[in-house]
C-alpha cells in the first residue's frame, strides 16, 4: 500500500521536528557576544599604521584584563570576526568567526590577525563596513543576546554605496549596537568638526552605543583595550 506523505505543516506541529533554519539556529553555539571588529584599511593607512592597527589589536584580545572580562559573563565566551574596509562595496572579512573562551583561544585570534594578507582597500566607506558586518553577525555560526559591531577609522564616510546613517539604522533595527574607535591623527574632519563627533553622529547607534578617541596611531591599543573591556562587561 502507497504511504502518503505527511503534509510539512503536520511535522512542524511534532515534537521534535524543525524547520530546518531554526533547527540549525538552536544548534548553534550560545556566547555572551557576537563582535565584527571592523578596521581601517583604506589608503590612508600606510604599512607601519597598518601594522600598529594589528599589533595593538591583537594586544587588545590577548590582555588579561579583557580575558577577564570576558570570564565575568555567564557563558566565559566571546565570538570574534575582523573586517577591513575601505573601498566602496568592497569591506572583506579578513577573520572568521572565532569563540575566545581562555587565553589559548585569544591567541589563535591574535595570531590570525597577525598572519592575515591586508586586503585591498581604497576611500573611506564606512557605510559598507557596516553592512557588511551586519550580514556577518546574521550568518554566525554562533548566537548570542548582545551583537556589536566596531568601526574603527582614521576618517568620515566618503565613499559608502550605503552611507554610514542608513547602514547604522538597519544594524540598530537588527538587534546590533555600532560603537565606534576615532583615531584622530587630525584635529578635525573636512566639516570642521573632531572626528568622535562625527562618529557620534554618522556612525553610532543602539543601546549604550559609545566612542572613543586614540589620540595618536600609537594609542590605538590602550583604546581599544579599553573599548572591548567595556563592550564585554
Amino acid at each position: 500500500m502507497k504511504r502518503h506523505a505527511m503534509p510539512r505543516r503536520a511535522m512542524l506541529g511534532l515534537p521534535g521536528v524543525l524547520a530546518p533554519g531554526l533547527a540549525a539556529a538552536q544548534a548553534a553555539p550560545e556566547v555572551d557576544l557576537l563582535l565584527v571588529l571592523a578596521m581601517d584599511a583604506s589608503g590612508s593607512i600606510d604599512s607601519d599604521e597598518f601594522r600598529l592597527q594589528r599589533e595593538g589589536l591583537a594586544e587588545s584580545v590577548t590582555h588579561p584584563a579583557v580575558l577577564a572580562a570576558i570570564a565575568s559573563q555567564p557563558r566565559q565566551a566571546i565570538a570574534v570576526a575582523v573586517v577591513e574596509w575601505g573601498s566602496p562595496g568592497g569591506a572583506a572579512t579578513v577573520v572568521d568567526w572565532i569563540a575566545v573562551r581562555d587565553a589559548a583561544s585569544a591567541a589563535m585570534l591574535a595570531v590570525a590577525l597577525r598572519d592575515a594578507p591586508r586586503s585591498r582597500q581604497s576611500y573611506n566607506a564606512i557605510g559598507d563596513a557596516i553592512a557588511h558586518a551586519t550580514a556577518l553577525i546574521a550568518a554566525a555560526p554562533f548566537r548570542a543576546e548582545e551583537k556589536v559591531i566596531d568601526v574603527a577609522g582614521d576618517g568620515p564616510d566618503m565613499r559608502s554605496i550605503l552611507p554610514a546613517p542608513e547602514a547604522r539604522d538597519r544594524a540598530v533595527a537588527a538587534g546590533i549596537t555600532v560603537n565606534g574607535l576615532a583615531i584622530e591623527v587630525a584635529p578635525v574632519t573636512r566639516r570642521g568638526e573632531a572626528l568622535r563627533a562625527t562618529y557620534e553622529r554618522e556612525v553610532i547607534g543602539g543601546p549604550g552605543a559609545f566612542v572613543i578617541a586614540a589620540e595618536t596611531r600609537q594609542d590605538f591599543a590602550r583604546a581599544m583595550r579599553a573599548k572591548l573591556i567595556r563592550e564585554i562587561a
